[in-house]
């Protein structure tokens, strides 16, 4: 079968790779349709690593997916040849004190689609993933929406693990696939107010056709001045999607005493410094987000009942073939991208 894959840093190519098989009892094998190119995939292609995870070239990324199950394992009852389904990219090992403690998202033994000595990505013709990874979805939802669902339960998932969001005014900094992942819940969940800040008008544009009460550009205003001046007694939770050092400075200047502060980007460099007097006179929460935990079930059903609807997310389409093409566009912020799909095979 075909698989992208990065060959050096900044290269990729169409290869031909060995067909995946089922192994085990709980296996499905799946023909991918759809792949979302995500920002950590972009951070493989550029610099070849995410902190201690150093890609081994060549190496197929991609943990954004959708497709259709084309053959099961013998012990498999959740889903059935023909189906469509979301994927679920990580494989935790269920034995360990994390998992044991409900904790599968830090398993100490975790196996994730698209990660350096741990799982092959899925931006291939066909994959195997357990079935516990594999969440149908209904007839009338796209396979790019499908795919959508691991971007989306991050979301939701983090602003779960914020505070509670009835009535709760909300800043987001980095209106990307993340900010709107998580936009999209808190607003679903109650969220009264959400400041969305970005340093690309379009996605700012974007955010206030979906939601976001002020959106602002820190390369053109004083979002912490323009935001304290509508709210005064400040924000109750503030979501760091961008990685930067200096979203994270205005982020605690924004939060009220007792706020919380999600950070959820992934920076490309080493450490973060805060605001020690500000994070201890205003007792401020500080919390990281890995990835999701048992939230892809409750994106999805959010968007089946129609609570949210990321499809706009979408801006660009390629197939398997021009994926190159699609993480420089992503790489470059060019010609308005918020989410690259890489669509594969006859059914979208």
């Amino acid at each position: 079968m075909q698989a992208a894959q990065l060959t050096a840093l900044r290269q990729m190519a169409l290869r031909e790779v060995p067909e995946p098989e089922i192994r085990r009892p709980d296996d499905v094998l799946l023909a991918m349709r759809a792949v979302g190119v995500c920002g950590s995939d972009v951070h493989y292609y550029t610099t070849g690593r995410i902190g201690s995870q150093v890609v081994k070239h060549p190496f197929t990324v991609g943990h954004e997916g959708a497709g259709v199950v084309l053959a099961v394992g013998p012990e498999v009852t959740r889903v059935k040849p023909g189906d469509r389904v979301a994927i679920d990219p990580p494989v935790p090992c269920h034995q360990c004190d994390q998992c044991l403690a409900g904790r599968e998202h830090t398993c100490r033994k975790l196996k994730y689609l698209g990660c350096p000595d741990q799982l092959d990505g899925c931006l291939s013709d066909r994959l195997v993933m357990p079935e516990e990874c594999c969440f149908p979805i209904p007839d009338h939802m796209s396979m790019a929406e499908a795919a959508l669902i691991e971007p989306l339960s991050i979301g939701v998932y983090a602003v779960k693990q914020s505070i509670p969001m009835p009535g709760a005014k909300v800043g987001i900094f980095g209106m990307g696939p993340i900010g709107f992942s998580v936009m999209l819940p808190a607003l679903a969940e109650g969220a009264a107010a959400v400041y969305a800040v970005d340093k690309i008008d379009a996605r700012l544009a974007l955010a206030a056709g979906h939601g976001a009460c002020w959106t602002g550009n820190p390369d053109q205003v004083d979002v912490v001045a323009e935001i304290q001046a509508r709210e005064p007694l400040l924000l109750d939770v503030v979501f760091e999607c961008c990685g930067q050092q200096e979203a994270l400075d205005q982020a605690m200047r924004l939060l009220k005493p007792g706020g919380k502060l999600m950070l959820i980007g992934i920076p490309e460099f080493d450490r973060y410094t805060f605001l020690a007097e500000i994070g201890r006179r205003s007792e401020i929460c500080i919390q990281n987000v890995r990835r999701q935990n048992a939230c892809v079930q409750r994106a999805l059903d959010m968007v089946v009942e129609g609570r949210v609807d990321p499809a706009f997310m979408v801006t660009h389409r390629f197939p398997l073939s021009r994926t190159k093409e699609a993480f420089d566009l992503v790489d470059s912020y060019a010609d308005g991208v918020l989410k690259a799909m890489i669509e594969i095979g006859e059914e979208q």
